[in-house]
């Protein structure tokens, strides 16, 4: 089940709210300037599945994001840690992503499958919003944040960028992420 937890950044194991419900996630996230959807997924996409795969299976919702903020690349991320060429580079993916960076670019992640942790610094506060399938969360522009896939992760998530280069994380050398919670398989 999704769910949002806010603590003060200098607070790391205070919650100053814990939610499931889908309304005050959403709220609490668009306060932040985050857009936060629960979107219907296709079935039969699994962890491992193929990019080609998952881009067709969501083609139509794809282009209509594309078409209304301007997209210029889409890829997928599916991870499937019971594969063991996958299961080799776990340790190296999860740290790329737990270090807290920015983008230049809005980021934005459309879970089709499994579930993954975002952490997002907004203003003194940490939001730390476990996605599952069906949840698409959209982090604009600069503001830092960190993600947790797990030390197992089993996970598809599309994601849309306004840079044709797609993902360039812009690490910003705090080490805040370290003092913050973390997805346990």
């Amino acid at each position: 089940m999704s769910a949002l937890t806010i603590r003060a950044d200098n607070a790391p194991l205070e919650p100053m709210l814990h939610s499931d419900d889908l309304d005050i996630i959403v709220r609490e996230l668009a306060a932040a300037g985050i857009q936060f959807e629960r979107w219907e997924t296709a079935p039969g996409i699994r962890a491992g599945d193929s990019q080609e795969a998952v881009l067709a299976a969501y083609r139509k919702d794809i282009d209509r994001l594309v078409d209304q903020h301007g997209y210029q690349s889409v890829d997928v991320i599916s991870l499937d840690s019971t594969d063991p060429a996958t299961a080799a580079r776990v340790p190296e993916l999860r740290q790329k992503f737990l270090s807290e960076h920015t983008h230049a670019e809005d980021e934005v992640r459309f879970f089709v499958g499994g579930r993954g942790l975002f952490s997002l610094h907004v203003q003194g506060r940490v939001y730390e919003v476990l996605c599952e399938q069906g949840d698409l969360i959209a982090v604009p522009a600069g503001i830092p944040h960190w993600f947790d896939m797990g030390p197992r992760p089993s996970f598809v998530a599309v994601r849309l960028f306004n840079n044709p280069d797609g993902w360039i994380a812009n690490y910003t050398g705090e080490s805040i992420a370290e003092k913050f919670s973390r997805l346990e398989s």
